[in-house]
């Protein structure tokens, strides 16, 4: 009995790691079909939006199994309690994906970013996907460490979220008040995904360590 419960909690984190592992897939996908007008890869992201969803129930029907069967303790209550959170910040990372790929459906055959802004559109969009992979591999690991720096890897993708302001206020911005929202839009699809990738980094702080990741100090060296 206690192999199978073990088995379950393990699986509800394969799940957890495999959602990660799909919405950077599609952060990734969605942003070459926004930059290239790729109605073809576009409408592919937004299918498969689906599959994040089945896996947050699947994983949510497992968790929620397990509370009611075994009334976990201690850790193994934070676990459970914890990754139904996580999987709620993937999922929505999920509808994010779709929304930027949406985006570039709307505006197809044309391109939804103006040329002038479409490295920076483009970095974050990268940025995005790595922050993600970084969260997959936290997720696997469970390395506290590489979780916390996660915070940190993010104030980049909050330095381009106000680039994109910047060049929507500049007087020389020539592109219509449709582009500014497609714009707007976009960097604020980019800069929550990359916020629910940090989420879930310290999620895994506190499932880990019993402390959230404002509170939590690292033991110091001995001497």
């Amino acid at each position: 009995m206690r192999e199978a419960y073990h088995e379950e909690l393990a699986a509800v984190g394969e799940g957890l790691v495999e959602m990660a592992r799909l919405v950077g897939s599609a952060i990734g996908r969605a942003t070459t079909a926004l930059m290239d007008a790729d109605l073809e890869l576009a409408e592919s992201v937004i299918t498969a939006d689906a599959m994040v969803d089945d896996l947050q129930r699947e994983i949510e029907d497992r968790a929620i199994a397990l509370l009611a069967r075994q009334q976990p303790v201690a850790a193994d209550l934070r676990t459970v309690v914890t990754s139904l959170r996580m999987s709620a910040d993937l999922e929505r990372s999920g509808d994010l994906a779709a929304h930027v790929a949406k985006l570039a459906r709307l505006r197809f055959p044309e391109r939804a970013v103006p040329g002038g802004l479409h490295r920076t559109v483009l970095e974050m969009g990268q940025l995005a996907q790595r922050l993600m992979a970084q969260a997959a591999e936290i997720l696997l690991t469970r390395d506290v460490d590489a979780a916390l720096q996660m915070e940190q890897d993010d104030d980049r993708m909050d330095e381009l979220h106000r680039m994109i302001f910047q060049h929507l206020l500049d007087d020389r911005w020539k592109h219509g008040v449709e582009t500014a929202v497609d714009v707007t839009l976009v960097g604020r699809y980019y800069e929550r995904f990359a916020d629910h990738a940090v989420s879930v980094a310290r999620r895994l702080v506190y499932l880990v360590t019993g402390e959230h990741a404002d509170d939590y100090t690292p033991d110091l060296p001995m001497l």
